[in-house]
């Protein structure tokens, strides 16, 4: 029986993910867990394995188009075995269309979201569960552990009285509607959301387009450039990736009532430090130890001094979580969008320990080998610009952190040293921190301590 390969749901935030490239062509043959396709998430880049063995039957989606979650891209299958839903002459439809009139559906209320992520079932029951649109979270499984198989959806299915979406079933039961006497305008009867929304707002149904109406997806063409009195103007589609750096930072930003703090570091000693060391840990672990993993360890020394700086808060704003450990984040900049890779106990690695840990991990992001669970757990982040030239800015704080560190470049500076003006190599460095959780005098605490670990770097070590 041909198996669905669908576009995988990488955490519960990820709503659609865009296709990069596919690794295998029409009529090569698969085996299970072998690499198919590359996607771009909402957060990372991810290689999709093959659930099943056998021959690629159909591609569905292509290089640069953007899927929702757990929809069909290809199927797996036996050479020449029909796909389910194809036509006589072999067509498939890329996913049934529902025609919807102009209708606002905006729900009332914020429904809950379905998250199969934890659930086991084997492929066979997830693709007939997803086809005939069953609700997986409510089959009781027949197999070890509770696995459920294909029987036990088929059970399932001919024992249920009225079929209708996970999504629509919570907006029906928020808003107190009987959904036995609604038709369903979904594949064989289902109960669509769009369905409930109809009834809510006292709308016209929406119609199923029939199924010889469906035409094949046409390939995507570039928008064409735009051209006003002073030049061109190129229309650019945003990513997967740019739209959730664009909503996070909006309600980090709008949210968190911030305060920024700046300090000048003398960078003489810690340089000093760094040029004895990093031959020695470049010969033990084959990693080059850089100015910001020095800084890392300073920031990492600090927090462990001072909780609230390395806190989050509620969602309800009544209560706040202090760390006593540190989960590290590192901005990492890319051309697609910017990357926060998680350096997780922190606070328990010695120097060489956490060159390597960044090392490892920033090589991943880059890559775009970067897993969700790499990215998840922060409690405080680092974003260092200093090899730009950038002499000071202000970074937004990586929500649910309390705060931030920037780090800009070191420069040359006048200062006065032992009553004498000299020049000595400076740092800026930049706390942004949401005020709900820590006050002014809590954050220039935090960033003398931090001052006085840069400029006496030996402390560190011991």
């Amino acid at each position: 029986m041909a198996v669905e390969v669908i576009m995988p749901k990488a955490g519960s935030e990820m709503e659609e993910g865009e296709i990069v490239q596919w690794f295998k062509n029409e009529g090569d043959h698969v085996e299970e867990g072998e690499v198919l396709l590359e996607i771009v998430t909402d957060k990372v880049n991810m290689e999709v394995e093959a659930e099943a063995t056998g021959t690629l039957l159909k591609i569905l989606a292509q290089a640069g188009d953007v899927v929702p979650v757990v929809q069909t891209i290809a199927w797996i299958g036996e050479p020449g075995e029909k796909i389910p839903g194809a036509s006589e002459s072999g067509e498939v439809a890329p996913a049934e269309t529902i025609i919807e009139k102009k209708v606002d559906y905006t729900p009332v209320k914020e429904v809950e979201k379905v998250d199969y992520s934890g659930l086991r079932a084997t492929p066979a029951a997830r693709a007939y569960a997803r086809k005939k649109g069953i609700d997986l979270s409510k089959v009781k499984g027949s197999g070890p552990k509770g696995r459920i198989h294909k029987d036990d959806v088929l059970d399932y299915k001919l024992n249920s009285k009225v079929k209708i979406s996970p999504l629509a079933e919570r907006i029906a039961k928020i808003e107190g509607i009987n959904t036995e006497s609604i038709v369903g305008t979904g594949p064989n009867g289902k109960i669509m959301k769009a369905d409930i929304m109809a009834v809510l707002h006292g709308a016209t149904k929406v119609e199923a387009a029939p199924k010889a109406e469906v035409a094949p997806k046409a390939p995507k063409t570039p928008k064409a450039p735009n051209e006003n009195q002073w030049g061109v103007v190129e229309t650019v589609p945003m990513s997967p990736m740019r739209k959730v750096i664009s909503k996070r930072m909006s309600e980090s930003y709008f949210s968190a009532p911030t305060f920024v703090v700046n300090v000048e570091v003398d960078m003489t000693e810690l340089l000093a430090l760094r040029k004895k060391v990093v031959d020695a840990i470049i010969e033990e672990t084959g990693k080059k130890a850089t100015v910001t993993d020095f800084i890392s360890l300073a920031v990492i020394k600090s927090l462990m001094k001072h909780p609230y700086v390395n806190a989050s808060l509620s969602s309800d704003e009544k209560e706040m979580y202090l760390h006593h450990y540190v989960n590290l984040s590192i901005a990492v900049g890319m051309d697609s969008g910017l990357v926060v890779p998680v350096i997780k106990g922190a606070d328990k690695m010695s120097l060489k320990e956490l060159v390597v840990a960044s090392k490892e991990i920033t090589t991943k992001a880059l890559n775009g080998k970067l897993k969700p669970d790499e990215m998840a757990d922060s409690t405080f982040t680092i974003s260092n610009l200093g090899m730009y030239g950038v002499k000071s800015f202000v970074p937004i704080i990586n929500q649910p952190n309390t705060a931030i560190l920037g780090v800009s470049a070191t420069v040359p500076k006048p200062v006065v040293y032992n009553g004498e003006v000299t020049v000595r190599p400076i740092m800026t460095l930049t706390l942004t921190a949401d005020h709900r959780v820590v006050d002014g005098l809590e954050g220039a605490k935090f960033m003398k301590t931090l001052k006085e670990a840069i400029e006496n770097p030996l402390s560190l070590l011991i």
